[in-house]
């Protein structure tokens, strides 16, 4: 890592530097100035996304136009052929649905995300991920179901292991988490619930002539399984009007999680997640916006299975770590800062693009002074699937240390 490129030393300081200066501002306001709703709302008026294009393509008249925009659901599909760093060549489908759960509007709009997808890989995935709003934002539903068969490579724990090290894997993978979040003030919610992590089917598929794998020696024992089963606590604070593509306000999430033996846990151990973002518009007279990403994920006590521990691309909607295959790398605790500038390349909204970078960090302990870094950036196009929810095509091109870099493609912003 001390052979790191200057340039992206000198971007990962700066991201750091006003990530920390952004929060010092946030912890000196006054606390009414927090509580205050994002109220840039998204105006489809003159605003193309990829049905306009097909519609003036194949000359459809506007009736179909004036249909769309009286629709209760905005449903967003993108199937899609393609390559990834993570996934190889890949094809699969995504979506995003957005609604209100009342005809009044009164409530946060509701969203469901789904996405299934085949690689070269022979990655088989499915993931469907909502957040449920009910009359007046009183209480929010979130699930968060998967199931996978994951071939993957692992490289060990901290920040320092190479490719030279890797070890091929094979799991099968089965998730549900259920929380349900009261609202206690506007904006502000306090709930739990249940989560569950199940994989089974572990097999190895070692290169490391004999050696003994990270998997291995860290979980000193050949199980082909690990079950975590244990009950969270969730604090929540969100002024912004929108997930699929904030144009404004403020995110945190607290996500504390305890894994208890009587719930059929292989062990009893304790997590807790971080994640905070901000958000700016630059100018009344576009959508610009300058963004920011903190995610931290701490080990607490006990020990987890080596699959549950954070690791690069395994954050809740596996978008960490642009520059880097998924689960290059891991450690017991993570942290996580990324900024991004967002921008307009047509007036009609059609067509965006971003530049982005961040840095991560597997320290041991958390308390551990961190001395080295993992920096990556890059670029990417944006392209408008769905004018009113306001999704976003995102294609970015990362670039990280060691000569990782790939494509990353994701229905919706990445943060």
């Amino acid at each position: 890592m001390k052979n790191s490129n200057t340039y992206f030393f000198i971007i990962s300081l700066l991201t750091v530097s006003v990530f920390f200066c952004l929060c010092s501002i946030v912890v000196a306001s006054p606390v009414y100035s927090l509580v205050q709703r994002d109220t840039s709302i998204t105006d489809s008026t003159n605003q193309k996304d990829i049905v306009d294009l097909l519609h003036s393509i194949l000359k459809t008249k506007t009736k179909v136009e004036e249909h769309r925009a009286k629709k209760k659901l905005k449903l967003s599909i993108a199937p899609f052929v393609g390559y990834t760093l993570s996934t190889g060549f890949a094809v699969g489908l995504s979506g995003i649905a957005a609604f209100y759960t009342t005809n009044s509007h009164k409530e946060n709009e509701s969203v469901i995300n789904f996405q299934t997808l085949y690689d070269s890989h022979e990655q088989q995935t499915f993931i469907t991920q909502s957040n449920i709003f009910t009359h007046l934002d009183q209480l929010k539903f979130v699930t968060d179901l998967r199931w996978s068969k994951y071939p993957t490579t692992t490289y060990g724990l901290g920040n320092k292991t190479t490719a030279l090290r890797a070890d091929s894997m094979v799991y099968n993978y089965f998730r549900l988490y259920q929380t349900v979040l009261k609202k206690i003030t506007p904006n502000l919610y306090l709930g739990g619930g249940y989560c569950l992590d199940y994989h089974y089917n572990i097999t190895e598929h070692s290169s490391l002539n004999h050696r003994a794998s990270p998997y291995y020696r860290y979980s000193r024992n050949k199980k082909s399984y690990s079950y975590s089963s244990g009950l969270n606590l969730n604090f929540l604070f969100d002024t912004r009007t929108s997930p699929i593509n904030p144009l404004g306000g403020a995110y945190v999430n607290i996500f504390g999680r305890y894994n208890l033996p009587f719930l059929g846990s292989d062990s009893r151990w304790s997590s807790i997640q971080i994640d905070a973002r901000k958000y700016f518009k630059l100018s009344n007279h576009s959508k610009n916006v300058l963004a920011f990403w903190g995610y931290f994920w701490l080990s607490i006590a006990g020990k987890q299975p080596y699959f549950d521990l954070p690791s690069t691309g395994n954050d809740t909607y596996n978008n960490t770590g642009r520059g880097y295959v998924v689960d290059r790398f891991r450690g017991t605790n993570m942290l996580y800062l990324e900024s991004e500038y967002r921008f307009g390349i047509t007036k009609n909204g059609l067509l965006g693009a971003v530049v982005f970078a961040n840095v991560q960090s597997f320290p041991n302990r958390i308390l551990a002074p961190t001395r080295t870094f993992i920096p990556a950036a890059g670029a990417g196009l944006r392209i408008k699937m769905n004018k009113y929810s306001n999704t976003n095509l995102a294609i970015d091109y990362g670039v990280g240390i060691e000569g990782s870099h790939g494509i990353f493609v994701n229905l919706g912003e990445i943060f």
